[in-house]
């Protein structure tokens, strides 16, 4: 009988976390992946994997499309919320209440109308259009969505890939993390810019059918009515009005990324630590195992959102349709900021912020869900 010597036991000791390390890589990187295999001396042989390009475009294109269709109700009710001329609506509501102006008002009266007036105007859009309303722009809006999602989760994905073999020896870290944002969120906003453009103004296109005082007058027919309009009058730079305020919106991305992959990291942390105790998985493990990198995309989300919301009604106003004069109302990012603040107050840079929270918190959880689970069938890892 032979007993082990120390040089096995330091071995065996080293193997284990080597392993877990290896693990730990592979579901960052997706390059590498331990095996139970050796080469007879114990040690393990990492099975080189092929990375596979492919199966980011296509989870985040029906991650992308799925999100879209379910939350749908609520981005018409956001971009409504976000227009001048349903603020100019609930102003007048108020006045004829006697209520004073926001500014006269505190921050918890302020926030309870704003909550108040949001579900009033849902319900509004379901009991006088009809529900067929409440997914107004779905078209344009999955049109949209799927490449959108599709090339910033591929771009991302891959582009975190190669950064990290490249310029990182192929570990990642935070500042990785940050570029392919980055990369991701200016390839997408230009990319998509003209379509998100043509959804605006078809969602915003019931306003100049109420001020006309019927509700079968409408500006622009279908979607592509809507760009054969924009690219007549404004030509082609009118289907990238609001492109500056989407790069600006890149800060949002990037942050919403970073904080998703911090949440990985300590997922993944959290996972290797429990293996290497040998401790059975508790019910509160094998339900953070499930949906823990559901709860950090919405959590990422919600932060990010929070954050950044201001960009997004400057982006709105930025794309709605000229005025009847045919006069832009905004004709640039800091003069539509300068605008909004000195005519409606800063409160009006949050129009619009409960629904918006309200749909792109689950959004994004289902999203990232649905990239996650598509990867996973596709034979790889974000």
């Amino acid at each position: 009988m032979t007993h082990p010597t120390a040089s096995d036991v330091t071995h065996a000791q080293v193997a284990q976390p080597r392993q877990v390390a290896l693990s730990l890589q592979s579901r960052e990187i997706g390059g590498f992946l331990p095996t139970d295999r050796s080469d007879g001396d114990g040690t393990l042989k990492p099975v080189i994997t092929t990375p596979k390009p492919w199966a980011h475009l296509l989870a985040g294109g029906v991650g992308g499309m799925t999100s879209a269709t379910l939350t749908s109700p609520l981005d018409v009710l956001k971009t409504r919320l976000q227009s001048d001329f349903y603020q100019g609506q609930i102003a007048a509501s108020r006045k004829s209440r006697g209520i004073p102006p926001p500014a006269q008002l505190g921050y918890l009266r302020n926030g309870l109308l704003h909550f108040t007036e949001t579900f009033q105007i849902l319900f509004s859009i379901h009991r006088v259009e009809g529900w067929r309303a409440l997914f107004k722009g779905l078209g344009p809006n999955l049109t949209g969505v799927v490449p959108a999602r599709a090339i910033n989760f591929y771009t991302y994905g891959n582009g975190k890939r190669i950064i990290s073999e490249r310029f990182n020896n192929g570990q990642e870290a935070a500042w990785v993390h940050i570029c392919a944002a980055i990369n991701a969120g200016i390839v997408t906003g230009t990319a998509t810019n003209p379509i998100w453009l043509i959804k605006t103004r078809l969602q915003l296109d019931k306003s100049r059918a109420e001020e006309a005082g019927t509700s079968s007058v409408r500006k622009y027919r279908n979607s592509f009515d809507c760009f054969k309009q924009t690219f007549r009058t404004e030509g082609f730079k009118g289907l990238y009005r609001g492109l500056t305020a989407s790069y600006l919106g890149v800060t949002e991305s990037t942050l919403q990324w970073f904080l998703y992959e911090q949440g990985k990291i300590y997922l993944g942390r959290r996972e290797a630590k429990l293996i290497t105790s040998g401790q059975d998985p508790t019910l509160w493990d094998r339900t953070i195992g499930w949906g823990g990198k559901v709860g950090a995309a919405g959590s990422a989300k919600f932060f990010a959102a929070i954050v950044t919301y201001p960009h997004e009604v400057v982006r709105t106003r930025m794309r709605q349709a000229p005025l009847q004069d045919g006069r832009l109302k905004y004709t640039g990012l800091l003069q539509c900021f300068s605008t909004i603040w000195k005519e409606e107050g800063v409160a009006a840079l949050y129009g619009g912020l409960t629904p918006h929270m309200l749909r792109v918190v689950p959004s994004a959880a289902i999203m990232f869900g649905m990239y996650e689970f598509v990867l996973r069938l596709c034979g790889t890892k974000s």
